[in-house]
């Protein structure tokens, strides 16, 4: 699959620089423009009917036009490109808009680079599953995109499990594998600092919610180990 073009839309330099540079370390994205301005964003989605770009991380606070506004002109010129708001606008009026305009995610300010990840990486995992041919076979198939889309609450988690640590396992996971090696149990323990019991059973949930796929590594002595790899 190739990688998600993105473009960074935020007025503070240095923030839009650190936005850059955590969505280039997300691997299977890749940032191709950066913007300070509602115009200029406008401008580089115009450009090529707005192709080169898959997903706006977009501010709403801009100095020229609010990103609100910027999401209307996109959807009244028949754009369809997904949009991340990532600001620091808490009044639930404007959350209501967003959703209503399309936006596909909702981050607030300030944010750790997890959180961050987390978006990228659900919205990865949608994209992949709203992009495939055919249809869907049954009610249950629509349920699960969006699930993966907007996240599982976090009381929706089997007893025993916790999203923090979920999340902790997932992060391990992904950083471990960006060089096509899978992890065991006892990679992803040390890596996390919980148990390999316990990092077990989060690997094995992450299986069973279709999160990550499981096989036998081969060339040690003995059984074969299991390891993990995210979808």
């Amino acid at each position: 699959m190739t990688d998600i073009r993105v473009l960074v839309v935020e007025d503070e330099p240095l923030l839009a620089e650190a936005h850059a540079a955590y969505t280039e370390r997300v691997p299977g994205f890749v940032v191709v423009g950066v913007a300070h301005t509602a115009r200029a964003a406008m401008a580089a989605l115009r450009a090529n009917d707005g192709g080169d770009v898959d997903l706006v991380l977009l501010d709403f606070r801009l100095p020229d036009l609010h990103g609100l506004d910027v999401c209307r002109a996109l959807r009244a010129a028949g754009s369809s490109v997904d949009v991340l708001a990532v600001t620091s606008a808490r009044d639930l009026a404007v959350v209501r808009t967003a959703v209503s305009l399309g936006v596909t995610h909702y981050l607030l300010k300030p944010f750790t680079f997890a959180a961050f990840r987390d978006k990228l990486e659900r919205y990865a995992d949608y994209r992949a599953q709203a992009l495939a041919d055919g249809e869907v076979a049954a009610q249950h198939e629509v349920d699960r995109m969006f699930a993966t889309l907007r996240g599982a609450a976090g009381h929706s988690l089997p007893k025993g499990l916790d999203a923090q640590t979920l999340n902790r396992v997932r992060a391990a996971l992904s950083d471990g594998t960006r060089a096509e090696v899978g992890l065991s149990a006892t990679e992803v323990s040390a890596r996390t600092g919980i148990s390999r019991v316990t990092a077990r059973r989060y690997l094995e949930y992450l299986v069973t919610v279709d999160r990550a796929a499981r096989r036998p590594r081969y060339g040690t002595p003995g059984r074969p180990e299991v390891e993990y790899r995210p979808r």
